[in-house]
């Protein structure tokens, strides 16, 4: 009888550490390496943060999270290829992709395999046309970004050359597209369209034929290693040209390549979470740690709160159910209180327009 009991009562015990013990898996996703690696340091960031604040006030239903990194290098094979180990390692969230060319075939994994995916950066509209139950984003889309930075530049512009460029990608082509097409739209025509290779170091062939064309703006629809060698080029061969491109110049390493040469670039972007009285508190949180809590960071943050809340209210970690709350009701964030609609974007302000100064980036005046 006492071997009866013991045996009981250790099973017991075994019970309440198995419950202890019990955790949520989720993930944060995005370029953890590669040249596009300081997004991802954004995204990871913010979700460490993020993590570690609901951990310490006792997790989410009552369960510690446990956050898994995926490193897609913002490579598409290699996006379905994390996405298949966040799902082989159980994870019923994640929070990114960065890139929208490794979202997009990242999330057909997520939706055969139940998961929930938020991005915070990711801005292409078919991360969210195509139906999908799964694909939310706590950022724009380049439809919206595209018209704002096409209106700018017609609106400041008129009378100026302008070339439009893209890196082929999903994200660089997609915002290329649609600032274009809102320039055209406004009766401005561009003076050139180009695609470009994006990793190479020597642009200076494209630079001579923007040289040559009396080019006065490049629109650049890519990313800000490319970006910050295209502007750095054409000054050293004597053009005054303003580079102009979208959120993915959010970070302080497009400065690190182009220095003076950066001076005057212009960029769309969301209204800058850091400015927010709300997120002042984690800002001081990143700072004290060393870090600049700068693009996307928060909104990765903010991500992880969003889905907390939903879990909160749905009391589930189910990815459909939480799906709908995330379409019905509004989440207080450090992104400031936000909702998303019927195809899974945020309802939140849209973009504005930034200009680089000294090494640093402000709304334009």
């Amino acid at each position: 009888m006492k071997r009866i009991i013991t045996c009981v009562a250790a099973s017991v015990v075994a019970l309440l550490g198995a419950a202890a013990q019990a955790e949520i898996i989720i993930a944060v996703a995005g370029p953890m390496t590669g040249q596009y690696a300081a997004f991802g340091e954004q995204l990871r960031r913010g979700a460490e943060m993020a993590v570690a604040d609901l951990n310490a006030k006792g997790g989410v239903l009552g369960q510690k999270l446990k956050l898994e990194v995926g490193d897609d290098a913002c490579d598409p094979k290699q996006a379905v290829a994390v996405a298949n180990q966040l799902a082989n390692k159980k994870v019923v969230f994640v929070d990114g992709h960065f890139c929208s060319g490794s979202s997009i075939p990242a999330s057909d994994v997520y939706k055969e395999e139940g998961i929930l995916q938020i991005s915070p950066a990711s801005t292409n509209p078919q991360f969210t046309e195509r139906g999908y139950w799964n694909t939310f984003r706590t950022c724009g889309r380049d439809d919206q970004q595209g018209a704002v930075a096409g209106d700018y530049i017609v609106d400041h512009h008129k009378n100026t050359h302008v070339a439009i460029i893209h890196d082929k990608t999903a994200y660089g082509k997609g915002l290329a597209d649609e600032t274009k097409k809102q320039m055209n739209k406004r009766g401005k025509k561009e003076t050139m369209y180009e695609a470009f290779t994006a990793g190479e170091k020597d642009y200076s062939a494209l630079v001579s034929k923007m040289k040559a064309a009396k080019i006065g703006l490049i629109y650049l629809g890519g990313y800000h290693t490319e970006g910050g060698l295209i502007i750095r080029q054409a000054k050293q061969q004597g053009m005054k040209a303003v580079l102009m491109g979208g959120d993915a110049l959010v970070t302080d390493e497009f400065w690190s390549i182009t220095g003076p040469a950066g001076e005057g670039t212009l960029m769309t972007f969301s209204p800058d979470p850091q400015k927010n009285p709300i997120a002042k508190p984690i800002v001081d949180k990143f700072l004290k740690q060393g870090y600049k809590p700068e693009g996307y960071t928060l909104y990765s943050y903010g991500t992880v709160q969003a889905w907390a809340q939903a879990v909160t209210l749905a009391k589930t970690t189910k990815g459909a159910e939480l799906a709908k709350v995330l379409k019905k009701e509004k989440f207080d964030t450090v992104l400031g209180k936000f909702g998303f609609d019927g195809k899974g974007d945020v309802t939140a302000p849209g973009y504005v327009v930034y200009v680089w100064k000294g090494g640093k980036y402000d709304y334009v005046k």
